[in-house]
């Protein structure tokens, strides 16, 4: 498992009990105490202050795995994070005590091909917060590498540092879809993910944003954030031609790149359909692992599909955004929550219930 702690075992108490809420079951989540290891030499302590919940950590909820991913025993929920630095392992230079930091949450083997090419992020040893059978964040302290953290701005927050991870899937999606200045961009999925990836869209100097969901509220939220379009759409695939005719009429112009945000046939299938000749869809969410589309007429047109699989190397480009005012992930959190059972409970069924609920985060 990560840095972060362990459930037994040998490992060192420090100070008072280190709690920490854990998925013991569907729908069953408890505080418990966490027992950290020690801090390695290369490590730092960090007491947790912002945590945000992610539409992965919902899912181990409901169904006790995402994707491949399967939970096994109890695990620690919990990866978009950040906090105050308490202890610093005798090797670490660039941080000290107090230091306010944001935690990328994936620690990779720095071995294998992929991460000697620098694409760590697909690193196969990978050990990431809250990915079974590594425990995560929510919780009082964790410990974690030193280079996997990354001072706070005096003027950016310890929420906002948290949300630099859900923007690192933005900001790597904007890179791999190589957008810029002349680039024209559709969204599918107005859920927080997709808006962060507006949001990055836009810093990366995109001129014109179409915006796409199911759910009207989020639509406003998108508009009010700066969509130049929006279009709502149905679930209904037999949809997708009247659809794929609106949003181009919203966006006024070719379609140069499609993020599809949601990750469903529907959603694919009008990202395809809607994308120009020689464009590209990138591929950022996950919600059927097989999904039935065109890919035939989309391969005719010599439409691009690009994958994409968290992030790497985006933390230092995130707090520039932050901190320079080119992106503002506040309006994204509508749910503050302290840390408690009930109120964790009550954290996670509003972020279940979604609509109105776009980043729910807690503050410890």
């Amino acid at each position: 498992m990560g840095k972060g702690g362990m459930s037994h075992g040998e490992g060192s108490k420090v100070g008072e009990e280190n709690m920490a809420a854990w998925l013991v079951g569907i729908n069953t989540l408890k505080i418990q105490p966490f027992l950290l290891p020690s801090v390695g030499p290369h490590d730092v302590r960090v007491r947790m202050k912002a945590v945000g919940i992610c539409g992965s950590d919902v899912h181990y909820l409901k169904t006790m795995r995402c994707a491949d991913f399967v939970v096994k025993e109890p695990m620690v929920i919990g990866h978009e994070c950040a906090g105050i630095i308490e202890e610093v392992g005798e090797e670490v230079k660039h941080l000290v005590v107090g230091d306010r930091v944001a935690l990328e949450p994936g620690i990779s083997c720095w071995r294998c091909n992929l991460c000697r090419e620098g694409r760590y992020n697909l690193c196969p040893e990978m050990k990431f917060f809250a990915t079974p059978p590594v425990h995560g964040s929510l919780a009082n302290q964790v410990v974690h590498p030193a280079d996997l953290c990354f001072k706070l701005p005096e003027n950016v927050s310890l929420e906002e540092g948290a949300m630099c991870e859900p923007l690192s899937v933005g900001v790597h999606a904007c890179r791999r879809a190589e957008v810029g200045p002349e680039t024209n961009v559709l969204v599918m999925g107005a859920g927080p993910i997709g808006l962060v990836t507006m949001l990055a869209a836009r810093a990366f100097g995109v001129p014109r944003i179409v915006i796409v969901d199911v759910d009207e509220n989020r639509l406003s939220v998108a508009k009010q954030l700066g969509a130049d379009g929006i279009v709502q759409v149905t679930t209904n695939l037999e949809d997708v031609g009247s659809e794929v005719e609106q949003i181009q009429k919203a966006m006024g112009s070719n379609v140069d790149v499609t993020f599809d945000c949601a990750g469903f046939n529907k959603t694919m299938s009008t990202a395809l359909a809607a994308t120009r000749c020689g464009g590209k869809v990138c591929l950022v969410g996950m919600g059927h692992g097989i999904m039935t589309v065109p890919l035939t007429p989309a391969a005719a047109r010599e439409v691009d599909v690009v994958g994409v699989f968290r992030y790497k190397n985006t933390w230092p480009l995130c707090l520039e955004f932050l901190t320079s005012g080119k992106i503002d992930v506040k309006p994204l959190i509508t749910h503050r929550f302290g840390f408690s059972q009930k109120e964790v409970e009550d954290a996670f069924e509003t972020s279940a219930r979604g609509s109105n609920a776009i980043k729910v985060m807690f503050n410890l």
